[in-house]
């Protein structure tokens, strides 16, 4: 592509050719960390997240990542990067993992390099960020939902931290991370794969200049906000204007033993183009590490509202621009007050909120908004750690991604199956059990599907996931954090509950042993853990599902016919052929048994 004088407008093949590169230097970034990162969590889950932010440290563009890592934190990040370190060299580099900079959870290890020309001038900054198994925690675990402080939580946390001058580390941070890591081979390798995917990016950004010309990116940054915008508004244009109030609940955790109320106000200003979120009227802080970090539920909040609009709109500075959320200071899920700690804040109370904010926008509109999505973290994504045998009992840490709750129904599509959580949207892996038998000394006995686990809805949520896996000749320990077990994934517009979450332990005999819903927990060999993940909310009314679809559910397995008769109203003769015309008189007086509630 040829350089483009700044005051030139684009025509849209260019801004399309453009915006395609920097997506494509976003892919080699991730594929970059992807192929060299040591942890399972990262070669195996892809848990981690690449994007580009400009250097007016607006959000430019993500691809193949997390939007819980990248939609918000970066722009704070950033901002944050610029006052401590306002005069940035080629060269440099910045670990940043802080929850109270604008990162989202300690766990989430991010490194910042600044693309800086030969001429001093910067122009973009590369924002690499990765879920480590381990950064310090007083327990072996990156997620301490108990953790009543920060300090009882334990982790390193870098505020924009300089690691690199000239291109080479500063060896003084790699030793204190190396001493206070428990496998600090595997951190180091994580750490040079996060870097290597910035280093990536910022080399072909600085290709890119070259050939087409700064003044030209960064007249397309501005034209491509200004367009998002205009979609996004075009997009509110066509929702129907209207406030409404919902309420959701986690569920009891230590430092929470009666749970935590929440509550999401949205309001809808469709002349406007606007959609505003009050998250102000929920508890303060909690002494407990599910506090949410501000980048999180900013986050969090904009995933209800974009899993709602009815268009596809590019995710960036301008389009975000025509969300309003509103926060305070020292609350649960706002900005939150250094010592509360955030070790969790990647799911638990932001994974509730950004489902509310979906359910509330179904609520003012039909044919809009969604269910509530499943809430996670049960043992299938139990951080496991030990000694393995089969390499000279060397200890090991990592995470699991081994099942996920599921997703909620929509106005015109089931619930997804493997979204992973309201953070994660479908772009983690589920991990492939061959690879985390290899990587680690564990059997997986089973995974699968959990029949009837569905919110049932004219579209209905993805059932939940089972797992089962134990040890295979010494005793491992798994940390874990489960939501959802008291309160299950509520559904909208008359849409039922997904399935709730559980835990247990299998004994060598048999027996099982229900678990509380937060580890650690020491498997033994011979015992395995249970892992029933919740299912996602439904959408509409169950007898309104079109009959075909009951019917294939039941076929395959996702539910059973006694459900898809009494709960959807489809009813079979006794070779288990759909009964059309029973079935009519029964979901007739079902409308009509609803319709006088």
């Amino acid at each position: 592509m040829k350089k483009v004088n700044s005051k030139t407008l684009l025509d849209s093949v260019q801004l399309a050719v453009i915006t395609s590169r920097f997506q494509g230097i976003v892919k080699q970034m991730a594929n970059t960390l992807f192929r060299t990162g040591r942890s399972g969590v990262i070669n195996t889950a892809h848990d981690f997240s690449c994007c580009i932010i400009t250097r007016d440290s607006d959000f430019l563009i993500m691809a193949d990542s997390l939007p819980i890592h990248v939609m918000r934190g970066p722009v704070i990040m950033s901002k944050v990067l610029k006052e401590f370190h306002p005069v940035l060299r080629k060269g440099d580099a910045f670990f940043h993992n802080s929850p109270y900079h604008g990162n989202s959870h300690p766990g989430d290890f991010s490194v910042m390099v600044p693309v800086i020309d030969d001429n001093g001038e910067h122009h973009f900054t590369c924002l690499t960020k990765a879920h480590v198994s381990d950064i310090g925690c007083s327990l072996p675990t990156t997620l301490m939902a108990g953790a009543r402080d920060v300090y009882e939580e334990g982790s390193l946390i870098f505020p924009a931290v300089k690691v690199q001058q000239d291109y080479k580390d500063i060896e003084d941070i790699i030793r204190m991370c190396m001493v206070r890591i428990r496998i600090p081979e595997q951190w180091y390798g994580d750490y040079l794969a996060i870097l290597g995917a910035a280093r990536t990016g910022e080399r072909r950004i600085l290709e890119l200049g070259e050939e087409i010309g700064w003044e030209t990116l960064h007249g397309y940054t501005q034209q491509w906000f200004k367009y998002s915008e205009e979609m996004m508004i075009k997009a509110i244009n066509e929702m129907p204007s209207g406030k409404k109030t919902v309420t959701t609940a986690h569920d009891p955790f230590p430092g929470v033993p009666e749970g935590v109320p929440l509550k999401a106000t949205v309001e809808i200003k469709s002349k406007q183009g606007i959609i505003e979120v009050d998250l102000r009227d929920n508890p303060d802080c909690v002494p407990s590490g599910i506090n949410q970090s501000e980048a999180c539920i900013l986050t969090h909040s904009q995933i209800g509202v974009y899993n709602s609009i009815p268009h596809t709109v590019p995710t960036n500075a301008g389009s975000f621009s025509r969300i309003k959320i509103m926060l305070r200071e020292n609350c649960c899920v706002g900005i939150p007050r250094h010592p509360h700690s955030c070790s969790v804040a990647t799911t638990s109370l932001g994974n509730r909120i950004g489902s509310a904010v979906g359910r509330a926008i179904a609520e003012i509109g039909e044919g809009f908004g969604c269910g509530e999505i499943g809430a996670i973290m049960p043992p299938a994504f139990a951080i496991i750690s030990g000694l393995d045998p089969r390499h000279g009992n060397i200890s090991f840490i990592n995470q699991l991604l081994l099942g996920c709750a599921g997703g909620s129904g929509f106005p015109n599509a089931d619930g997804w199956l493997t979204i992973g959580d309201e953070g994660a949207m479908g772009m983690v892996h589920l991990d492939q059990i061959e690879s985390d038998e290899f990587q680690y000394p564990i059997y997986i006995h089973s995974r699968h599907i959990i029949q009837d686990s569905e919110g049932a809805g004219t579209f209905r949520g993805a059932p939940g996931t089972y797992a089962e896996f134990g040890p295979i000749s010494m005793p491992i320990e798994a940390m874990y954090a489960s939501d959802g077990c008291i309160n299950p994934a509520l559904g909208a517009r008359g849409g039922g509950p997904g399935g709730k979450a559980g835990q247990f332990k299998k004994k060598r005999s048999g027996d099982l042993e229900e678990l509380d819903p937060m580890g650690p927990v020491k498997i033994e060999p011979g015992e395995t853990i249970i892992s029933i993940g919740a299912g996602g909310g439904g959408y509409g009314p169950p007898y309104m599902r079109e009959v075909w679809r009951v019917e294939k559910d039941v076929k395959e397995g996702w539910i059973s016919q006694k459900r898809a008769e009494e709960v959807y109203g489809v009813l079979f003769d006794d070779s288990g052929t759909v009964d059309e015309e029973a079935t009519a008189i029964q979901r007739k007086r079902m409308k009509s048994e609803d319709d006088r509630e």
